[in-house]
């Protein structure tokens, strides 16, 4: 039997590549004669960029940016495709990572490095440009990054905007005449990893605000300049950044770059198993093993084990996943796209406990799947 082992990262706890050998550890020391191949996926999400440039056998280049509250950092973006391809992620520069708790503030935090590594990446020749956008601090609709690519925001006196995203509410006129024209002889594909729109109660301001620091005030101040954003945007390029699939991911910042630079917003994990030739892997395997720290009905909308696993179910492998949290009750939903779904843990435990033993759980998990699977076959 050949296993392909494709999880997700397990939030706050473990990345998609630790998780892989986890499994793959707890199914060698099981009685199950197989053999495997770890093949970590991420949808978008924080690590992206990461499982790319490992996969396609990328290179690295370093260079000072700065973080969303403007300090000097460095961060890294990657090459591919004979150096003709840059690969970013956005949280190496503007990510939520980068921040201590009481310094989140997505009214003045600045995607302005992301656009930085952009900016490098046109100079040293690519023509194309990928970005993951998981797990940025920013609710800005890609402003600072724009910024960086010499793209200016206007008050009605013709000021320059600062302390943006918060200052957009002043915003008049969007000046495009001094844009590095690299930019726009250059294919920006954005991989996302969640469908929301950019403005209302599903919007970047109102989901994803809280999580980055937002309050209900500055939710309702985010929202309110993102609406402002797109109807100057709307006016002056015609182009209506709330109308757009994915334009909520990152804050805002998916939409901004689709109305601005006329980047496409796609389905992260969808673009990302095509990118890494993922069904010639699972061409060879008798079974796929997937997972993240959730799997529930939110991860059949477009979250990585539910793109693996439907690939799988499309070819008639049978599909094991394992989270931390599984629905309770039988859900029919997710039981059309995975065999088994299993919970990793083994008591009741806090959420911290349960984060610090990811590993070990997935390990002694993927033993009993490898045990129970050996049951009634040859040991050879």
């Amino acid at each position: 039997m050949h296993i392909l082992i494709a999880p997700n990262a397990f939030k706050n706890s473990l990345t998609a590549g630790v998780a892989a050998l986890a499994i793959e550890k707890g199914l060698q020391q099981s009685n199950l004669n197989c053999t495997t191949q770890c093949f970590p996926i991420a949808d978008g999400g924080d690590g992206t960029a990461a499982i790319i440039i490992q996969q396609l056998q990328g290179k690295l280049v370093s260079m000072q940016v700065h973080d969303p509250l403007g300090r000097i950092i460095t961060a890294s973006f990657g090459l591919i495709e004979d150096g003709k391809t840059a690969v970013i992620e956005m949280a190496d520069a503007s990510g939520l990572r980068l921040l201590k708790a009481d310094e989140l503030n997505p009214l003045r935090a600045s995607s302005y490095g992301t656009g930085e590594m952009v900016k490098k990446a046109l100079e040293l020749g690519v023509n194309k440009i990928l970005i993951a956008m998981g797990g940025s601090a920013t609710v800005d609709g890609a402003t600072g990054i724009l910024s960086a690519l010499d793209i200016k925001f206007l008050a009605g006196d013709s000021r320059e905007l600062n302390n943006l995203p918060e200052s957009l509410i002043e915003l008049k006129s969007i000046d495009h005449s001094g844009i590095d024209p690299r930019i726009l002889n250059c294919e920006v594909i954005v991989l996302c990893d969640v469908d929301n729109m950019l403005l209302g109660d599903n919007g970047s301001a109102a989901v994803f605000g809280p999580q980055k620091g937002a309050d209900a005030n500055a939710v309702k101040k985010l929202d309110t300049a993102l609406a402002k954003f797109n109807d100057v945007t709307l006016q002056q390029f015609g182009k209506n950044m709330a109308t757009a699939k994915y334009g909520g991911t990152a804050g805002g910042a998916a939409a901004g770059l689709y109305a601005h630079i006329n980047a496409s917003l796609v389905n992260g994990i969808d673009y990302l198993l095509q990118l890494t030739n993922f069904d010639q892997s699972l061409q060879k395997s008798d079974l796929l093993i997937t997972g993240e720290g959730s799997i529930d009905e939110q991860t059949l909308n477009g979250k990585g084990p539910f793109g693996a696993a439907s690939r799988a179910k499309a070819k008639g492998i049978p599909i094991i996943g394992l989270a931390g949290k599984i629905p309770a009750a039988n859900n029919q939903k997710l039981n059309e796209y995975f065999n088994v779904l299993m919970a990793i843990g083994n008591e009741p435990s806090d959420i911290e406990t349960a984060l610090a033993r990811t590993e070990e759980n997935l390990i002694r998990t993927a033993k009993g799947i490898g045990d129970m699977l050996a049951i009634g076959k040859p040991s050879v």
